[in-house]
């Protein structure tokens, strides 16, 4: 493994061989972390927006799942 920090960007080559299944959830990590960095949503606020999320969906497709 080779990391390089430029100016602008960090640059992390792996071998060939790396499982792309786990490479995948790594990136998929560091994306959250990138669109998260600067956010000043508290952990209460994004519960109760998670929470308004479902409820909304679930009166929306309740027939669908449920008969």
């Amino acid at each position: 493994m080779y990391i390089e920090r430029t100016k602008d960007e960090v640059i992390i080559r792996l071998p060939a061989y790396v499982n792309t299944d786990g490479l995948q959830r790594f990136i998929d990590y560091l994306c959250y972390k990138e669109a998260t960095a600067k956010s000043q949503a508290t952990q209460d606020a994004v519960d109760q927006l998670a929470k308004e999320v479902k409820k909304d969906f679930w009166a929306k497709n309740r027939s669908k799942y449920i008969k």
